[in-house]
């Protein structure tokens, strides 16, 4: 317990030594003591009493520790002998349990040869360098300390190798590079695209695609810098508007902008086909959201609105699908490129094949809520799209090997025409063959309609039209209420004869009354 609070807290120091320096003489301090403890750890497993298995993973904790403060110090030699130590001793207990238990052992053995790697490209084994690359790209090489430090040897590779390259041909033309990040970049870009191409599952996928788009993106945010400091240049662009060449310069920005726009699309079509794999799986579990053809419509709406604002986005959304066409201008609008009539006829067959798998998938939307003769119309709309793509990729060599197979979608439409037929005829029968009254749309609950056989769905649902709840109100006989009209035309006799006169009599009086007489 007591080395892994110093290694957690080693590992705490590391992220907060990248702003703060001088934590970095805390972190080796409780790395030290993390091995100092590994070490006390490792003598007290020597008792008779403990099992050979633990005495081998004392051994290789102790070893791993040992290797990550040598590999801190930089001391390469000692590291790798500390990591093939600790790499060998997992591999002979993987060897000596059941595959259950080797699991943990193999886990801990490529956490471990990252770090192997790297050390060896350090002593100076240059062939270190393509694995390290390899798993970097792939599996995103090892955690923490060890993703830092690949990340700038690969940068420190590069930038070697960039110091040979001076210039980089697109399209016909060949333009100098003088900017070290834009070198680096463009050294790299095979890399990543074959890495992209070689990964195993989708997430990697898209891990690959989100660190080159960001690289992309900082790259060109650098020559665009230069190109606001270069104010000779906007001179010679504003003397050169009329032949309509732009500067070397200008045109790299262009190229690295058609790599960052193309990656964009080229992500969101692989994430397209991970949907489209989903789409024809068998949905096991009802309660479950599955994908639907409304998720890929949005999926080729981006790619044919890239480089779009949200809000516009939106308005181009509402208006439909033919109006996106607008949205991959951006291709076609970059400069140096507007007299290039090859490169926009690309854009355009590029814009007609998203454009016909979108109206696939609008087509197949309709399919599900029984649009019978809206989605034949779309089938017929995605031939015609084909048709134009496959009349205008004669004259262009080349034009579809980075695009989706066309003719796929050909047979793929023509197959879910003749399915939308058979559907639409059986739909009809179905409806033809159900008696008119069955088919009126009823709310009475059951208990409400129990001598008229109806064929009614819902009952089978989890939501059955059973019974009124809550039941309606029923009518009551109220408490009555009283009124006595008959008073107020009521005329009473008169009482004057016997009320008593007050006032009359006088001292007398009150006298006569008080003794009795005269009552």
């Amino acid at each position: 317990m007591e080395a892994e609070r110093a290694w957690s807290y080693a590992m705490q120091l590391k992220q907060e030594a990248n702003t703060e320096p001088r934590k970095r003489f805390h972190l080796l301090a409780r790395l030290r003591k993390a091995a100092k403890h590994g070490e006390q750890l490792e003598k007290l497993c020597e008792s008779p009493r403990v099992d050979a298995k633990t005495k081998l993973e004392a051994q290789a904790y102790t070893a791993y520790l040992n290797g990550m403060v040598q590999f801190e110090l930089q001391e390469w030699k000692s590291a790798m002998e500390a990591f093939n130590k600790c790499k060998t001793i997992y591999e002979k207990l993987a060897s000596a349990f059941t595959e259950e238990q080797a699991v943990l052992y193999h886990q801990r053995v490529e956490e471990i040869s990252p770090n192997i790697r790297y050390c060896a490209y350090n002593i100076g084994d240059q062939n270190a360098i393509n694995d390290l690359m390899q798993m970097r790209l792939s599996a995103g090489g090892g955690g923490g300390m060890m993703a830092e430090k690949l990340e700038a040897l690969i940068t420190q590779t590069r930038a070697k190798q960039a110091a040979v390259m001076s210039e980089v041909e697109w399209r016909g033309r060949t333009v100098p590079v003088k900017i070290d990040k834009a070198r680096i970049f463009l050294l790299g870009l095979a890399d990543n695209e074959a890495a992209i191409i070689q990964a195993d599952n989708e997430e990697t996928k898209e891990r690959l695609y989100e660190s080159l788009l960001a690289e992309c993106r900082d790259t060109i945010q650098a020559v665009r810098e230069e190109l606001r400091t270069d104010v000779k240049q906007r001179e010679r662009a504003a003397e050169g508007a009329d032949s309509g060449k732009v500067s070397n310069l200008q045109y790299l920005h262009s190229y690295l902008t058609y790599i960052k726009l193309w990656t964009v699309v080229r992500r969101n079509e692989s994430m397209a086909h991970a949907l489209q794999a989903k789409l024809k799986e068998p949905q096991t579990d009802e309660n479950k959201r599955g994908p639907r053809p409304q998720d890929l419509i949005r999926l080729y709406d981006i790619i044919l609105q890239v480089q779009r604002s949200h809000i516009l986005n939106a308005f181009l959304y509402i208006l439909g699908f033919e109006v996106v066409v607008l949205s991959l201008a951006e291709l076609s609008s970059l400069q140096g490129l507007e007299e290039d009539h090859t490169f926009q006829k690309e854009v355009a067959l590029k814009t007609l094949v998203y454009k016909a798998y979108r109206c696939f998938y609008i087509a197949q939307s309709y399919v599900l809520v029984k649009k019978w003769s809206e989605a034949l119309v779309l089938y017929e709309r995605v031939l015609k799209y084909t048709r134009e793509v496959q009349s205008k990729a004669k004259s262009l060599n080349n034009s579809l090997k980075d695009l989706p197979d066309v003719q796929e979608l050909i047979a793929e439409v023509n197959a879910e025409k003749y399915s939308l037929q058979a559907a639409a005829i059986l739909d009809t029968e179905d409806v033809a063959e159900v008696p008119q009254q069955q088919q009126i749309k009823d709310t009475t609950p059951l208990s409400d309609r129990l001598d008229n056989f109806r064929i009614d769905p819902s009952l089978l649902s989890k939501q059955p039209n059973l019974v009124q709840f809550p039941p309606d109100f029923q009518p009551i006989p109220c408490k009555p209420l009283f009124f006595d009209l008959a008073l107020n035309h009521v005329a009473f006799p008169p009482l004057d004869d016997k009320v008593e006169q007050k006032g009359k009599g006088g001292i007398t009086g009150y006298f006569r009354g008080f003794f009795g007489f005269g009552s």
